[in-house]
């Protein structure tokens, strides 16, 4: 009983990080660019964008 409550939080987890990656990648993208359509590939990119911009950024 104690894995499935354990395997349907790591569950939670991922899908939460997955959306909050994506949902910060798309906000960096649209301030930084000021375009709809770099948010959306960087949305889509999600967490490696975000590393992207906070290695690379100038």
């Amino acid at each position: 009983m104690a894995d499935n409550r354990y395997y349907g939080v790591r569950v939670e987890g991922a899908k939460y990080g997955v959306g909050f990656g994506s949902a910060l990648a798309i906000a960096i993208s649209y301030t930084a660019n000021h375009s709809i359509l770099w948010a959306i590939i960087h949305g889509i990119l999600g967490w490696l964008y975000v590393i992207y911009y906070a290695l690379f950024r100038s």
